[in-house]
């Protein structure tokens, strides 16, 4: 059956030019020949010089994610076990691959699709209609590639259980693909171990994008006093912990996280220690400043405080705040690390938001280093999504 074919309108497809890998239903002049939603489709130029080939779903705004600059590629298995191999080929370059992510979706050219490996584990996350047809092939390949490698996976475990789906007309879904198993998987990062929950975690069951992070953490936090801020699971808490702190306080919001943390600080020996709270952090700094507590690293590692480009004014504030209560509770010579996963808040805009929250508390930062997301979680150049984490370590300084 021929392909549908895609026509852009005169002047659209900027992105997908730069090397992006959406074109939004706005762009779109014709669709040209018949397809069901999640076909691939061939896409032109508005002069019919050809783009390349992606999945259509009319149901998104992002009508189309592209698989191929190339067209006349076949998407066809062995197009896939090349898009698999090169992955993987990748991450055994770049990380530790005892627990790491495979697969990071458009910056993997494999658009809408999350994997992530922890031990011998696997947990995908199908984000996209045209994605969802590949997802058993893409897994059953790299089952193969990681056993060629000597890995044995015991184990996939799906975590579609996210709202975006709905944007794409989906059902959200989590449960084992194939046999059951454990779902609380232990796994060693920076050597610190860890119960990952891959069945009721966060996202996939644990943050790896902060892995390097948290080890850069480390060299700060020995003989230190730490407060670590929207601990989840208690990893940077116990990073700190592993590094030779004298005592840890991880706060969060979320009782399973916090009981989650509590039990990884007993599998470490650290419960002496470290220990954890359950709390509003927002709530919890201003009073731990009235009680006279200061510390000497202060870890702020909040959730995405906006998902959409119209509640960035909102966010902003939110990043201010926190921020402002986080410096005051850093000793003067003392260390704040503080992040945003959320891509909309922009290097430019964090970066400036910090500077002014500074400012309001009459503290001077010295900036000892930037970091984004671990190299698991490759970004893309021109896949603005791609590039969501911004990480700062600084030193604080009172105004003398």
């Amino acid at each position: 059956m021929a392909q549908a074919v895609v026509t852009l309108k005169k002047g659209e497809g900027r992105t997908l030019k730069a090397g992006g890998a959406w074109v939004y239903d706005n762009e779109i002049d014709t669709i040209m020949g018949s397809f069901d939603d999640g076909d691939i489709v061939m896409v032109k130029d508005f002069d019919g010089y050809p783009m390349g080939k992606g999945f259509i779903n009319r149901n998104s705004r992002i009508t189309i994610r592209m698989m191929t600059r190339h067209a006349d590629t076949e998407i066809d298995e062995a197009f896939i076990r090349m898009r698999v191999k090169n992955a993987w080929e990748y991450r055994k370059k770049a990380v530790d691959t005892g627990s790491c992510r495979i697969i990071f979706g458009e910056a993997d050219f494999l658009p809408g699709i999350i994997v992530d490996k922890f031990s011998d584990v696997l947990v995908v996350q199908s984000l996209a209609l045209g994605i969802d047809r590949f997802k058993l092939m893409i897994l059953e390949n790299l089952k193969a590639l990681l056993e060629e490698d000597g890995i044995h996976i015991r184990g996939i475990y799906e975590r579609s259980d996210v709202k975006v789906r709905k944007q794409e007309g989906m059902e959200l879904y989590k449960g084992f693909i194939g046999e059951p198993f454990d779902t609380k998987v232990p796994i060693v990062e920076n050597g610190v171990r860890y119960i990952v929950d891959v069945r009721d975690g966060q996202k996939t069951g644990f943050f790896l994008d902060q892995k390097y992070n948290r080890l850069a953490m480390q060299r700060f936090c020995k003989d230190a006093k730490v407060l670590d801020c929207f601990t989840h699971t208690g990893s940077f808490a116990l990073n700190a912990g592993i590094a030779g702190a004298s005592s840890v306080l991880g706060v969060d919001a979320s009782e399973l996280g916090v009981a989650q943390a509590t039990e990884n600080a007993v599998l470490n020996h650290l419960s002496d220690k470290v220990t954890f709270q359950c709390a509003d952090v927002f709530d919890l700094l201003p009073k731990l400043e009235q009680d006279g507590e200061r510390f000497d690293v202060v870890i702020l590692d909040p959730p995405a405080f906006t998902k959409s480009r119209s509640s960035i004014r909102n966010a902003t504030k939110g990043y201010r705040e926190i921020n402002m209560r986080g410096l005051k509770l850093v000793k003067d010579g003392g260390y704040l690390a503080t992040c945003s996963c959320s891509h909309f808040m922009s290097y430019e805009l964090f970066t400036k938001t910090i500077g002014e929250a500074a400012k309001a508390v009459h503290k001077r930062i010295r900036q000892v280093e930037y970091r984004t997301q671990s190299p698991d979680h490759p970004i893309l150049w021109a896949a603005d999504e791609s590039y969501y984490l911004k990480f700062y370590i600084f030193q604080v300084c009172d105004e003398k």
